[in-house]
């Protein structure tokens, strides 16, 4: 295996700190870019970290100064608006300094919830039935919604801004939503169908040939009763809640191999359409006559030790160093078309 400079981007508030004494590290906000970071020198790469907020220059002067093979790429947004992150990934292309992860074109394409569910259906892939509510405009519901209902920032991923207000069943309680999502989360609204049933995740790898991991499940059946069975930012990312209510993820039981193989060949169309690269998740909702909808697609998805694509990629027989290797060769082989 080749020794590598990688100069590894993140957000400036997320480079973990030298000395990580006395923190528990299974909670730090920046454990992915931790664990990314410390098995890459591990694994014997030179790396250099760069917190980067809103100058593209940080990064040009970092790369005349540490000339690195390939730059991994662990930012989710760029001047803390999310969609901005597709435009870093552009400049890398104009500096020609090969990254990891999606290209620009699917990153723009899959980051736009609407975007994205239009090609699919476009091309026969059951998704939700939806409509986007833009800022300053009047919320008029179309006849074809029926509730219940998901309100949801038609552009943040990892369930921001998610609660259990997020399903509503009455005209009065969409708006109150739709308005928190444009006042409080500051973007346009995206509302869907609410599918009752099972929340399936699916880690896609590859750029041509494409390699699919074990179908993954979030199981939520020991929420609160009358909650809705939804992955909240409480149930993805509070620890507390994720142990008062016994909140695991792992791979799917109870699928027939026919399910399996018809989930894991609807991950790879999904990945193809939307033209990613690199690495991603796709969330999928199965309702009881097991039936598929597209949720959503999440490139460049959380990459933590024992998160949901790393865990489901060693279900796989990936284990978490192979899989970083992987995930920097994709990089290295992928160009511009």
């Amino acid at each position: 295996m080749k020794k590598l400079r990688v100069l590894a981007l993140m957000h400036e508030g997320m480079v973990p700190p030298e000395d990580t004494t006395g923190v528990d590290l299974r909670e730090a906000p920046w454990k992915m870019e931790y664990d990314v970071i410390g098995n890459l020198e591990q694994m014997g790469h030179e790396v250099e970290k760069l917190g980067v907020g809103s100058d593209l220059g940080a990064i040009r002067r970092a790369i005349d100064l540490f000339q690195p093979h390939i730059v991994f790429n662990l930012l989710e947004d760029f001047n803390d608006v999310p969609i901005y992150d597709q435009n870093v990934v552009s400049y890398l292309e104009l500096q020609r300094v090969p990254y990891t992860g999606c290209n620009a074109r699917g990153l723009l394409l899959a980051r736009d919830k609407a975007i994205s569910k239009k090609l699919l259906a476009y091309h026969r892939i059951p998704v939700p039935e939806f409509a986007v509510f833009h800022r300053g405009r009047p919320v008029r519901r179309p006849p074809r919604l029926g509730f219940p209902l998901i309100v949801k920032s038609l552009v943040h991923e990892s369930s921001t801004g998610i609660s259990q207000a997020s399903v509503v069943e009455d005209e009065e309680k969409l708006r109150e939503r739709v308005s928190f999502v444009h006042e409080r989360i500051g973007t346009d609204a995206i509302v869907e169908r609410y599918i009752e049933g099972r929340e399936l995740y699916v880690g896609v790898m590859g750029n041509e040939r494409l390699e699919v991991f074990p179908v993954w499940e979030i199981f939520l059946s020991r929420l609160p009763e009358g909650s809705w069975a939804i992955a909240t930012e409480s149930v993805k990312w509070n620890p507390r809640y994720q142990r008062k209510h016994r909140i695991k993820t792992g791979e799917a039981k109870g699928l027939s191999p026919g399910v399996t193989e018809r989930i894991q060949k609807l991950a790879k169309r999904i990945y193809k359409n939307l033209y990613l690269s690199g690495y991603a998740r796709i969330d999928l909702r199965m309702d009881e006559n097991e039936k598929v909808y597209v949720l959503e697609a999440n490139p460049n998805p959380q990459l933590a030790h024992g998160e949901d694509f790393a865990d489901s990629a060693e279900a796989g027989g990936l284990p978490y160093d192979r899989l970083l290797q992987r995930i920097l060769n994709f990089g290295l082989s992928w160009s511009p078309q």
